[in-house]
């Protein structure tokens, strides 16, 4: 997987964006990388898709943005000099794509077929593109292709919202979503920039979908520990289950066995994709402790401590 397909797996969601007025460009980056999306789609179904990636490549170069619907060679030049990072095409054209690789741009072509799924892996490609996906069978339908293809990762589009996307991104073979609810025409177009900032930052939040998952309490030592965990059984139910170096009462409340990380023990949060969290949080100015970090089968974050402490407490991100 090439360097830009990783990155666009840690933000989750590529604005899909056709947009009528080159001025509308720049506004509407920094309403997008505002609301936690450094991410773009700019199709070529308008006459200033390539004057947009022109202004957004140079006036916001932390962006990653790419050119979409590039049905040609001669597209796919004009994409790659207004500076397109990566190009996505909603079929797969054999030719087009030999092209586009030619010329050295990442390419995603559009599959919905296993058929098109083999012809982007004997073009040595392991990102493709699922479109239109919810007509042509959603997640159900990705699941099915990839078995086959274990190497292969999917970027579907069309028909995604905030209610439908982490069906997705729930899939570990799903690389990201590409999705246009926040960056609907009207809205571009009335200027309302502010309004798609928020919804870009409601997207974020409901794909990382953050929640409480139990607070961890430091004792002295076994026999402590346990009988503070008895007491959350006896009292609220929350049923006992001991582990090597802590107890578990019920799935809220765990206590160590020994002083563990924090003042006063630990938080955890919870949420879908711990690589995309650490990675929205970092943006945000957050440090980790990287030495906490601790990962899947798959090389996926599982486990990160941040390195301040709340509150005397350390926190750290976990799986829902």
């Amino acid at each position: 997987m090439d360097k830009i397909c990783e990155e666009l797996y840690k933000i989750g969601i590529v604005p899909v964006i056709a947009i009528d007025d080159a001025k509308d460009a720049a506004p509407l980056a920094e309403a997008l990388i505002k609301g936690g999306l450094p991410a773009a789609e700019v199709t070529f179904r308008t006459d200033a898709a390539e004057e947009a990636i022109k202004i957004i490549s140079k006036e916001f170069p932390e962006m990653i943005v790419g050119a979409g619907t590039v049905l040609n060679a001669e597209q796919a030049d004009r994409a790659k000099a207004a500076g397109a990072k990566f190009i996505v095409s909603p079929g797969f054209n054999r030719s087009n794509v030999e092209y586009i690789k030619s010329i050295g741009v990442p390419v995603v072509p559009g599959t919905a077929t296993p058929g098109e799924v083999e012809q982007a892996i004997e073009l040595g490609l392991d990102c493709v593109k699922f479109f239109p996906a919810e007509q042509n069978g959603g997640i159900a339908k990705i699941k099915a292709m990839a078995a086959p293809y274990t190497k292969m990762h999917f970027m579907p589009t069309g028909g995604i919202n905030k209610n439908n996307l982490n069906d997705y991104l729930g899939f570990n073979k799903v690389l990201c979503c590409g999705g246009s609810w926040m960056v609907k025409k009207d809205l571009i177009s009335a200027g309302k920039f502010d309004e798609i900032e928020a919804m870009t930052r409601d997207a974020v939040n409901a794909m990382l979908g953050f929640t409480m998952k139990h607070i961890g309490i430091n004792e002295s030592d076994a026999a402590a520990a346990e009988a503070t965990a008895d007491k959350f059984d006896s009292l609220f139910g929350f049923t006992k289950k001991v582990g090597n170096s802590s107890i578990f009462a019920g799935s809220v409340v765990e206590v160590m066995k020994a002083k563990g990380r924090g003042a006063n023990g630990h938080i955890a949060i919870g949420t879908n994709n711990v690589d995309r969290a650490v990675y929205h949080l970092g943006k945000q100015g957050v440090k980790f402790d990287e030495s906490s970090f601790a990962y899947d089968a798959d090389n996926h974050l599982k486990v990160a401590y941040l390195a301040d402490e709340f509150g005397g407490f350390a926190v750290h991100l976990v799986k829902n």
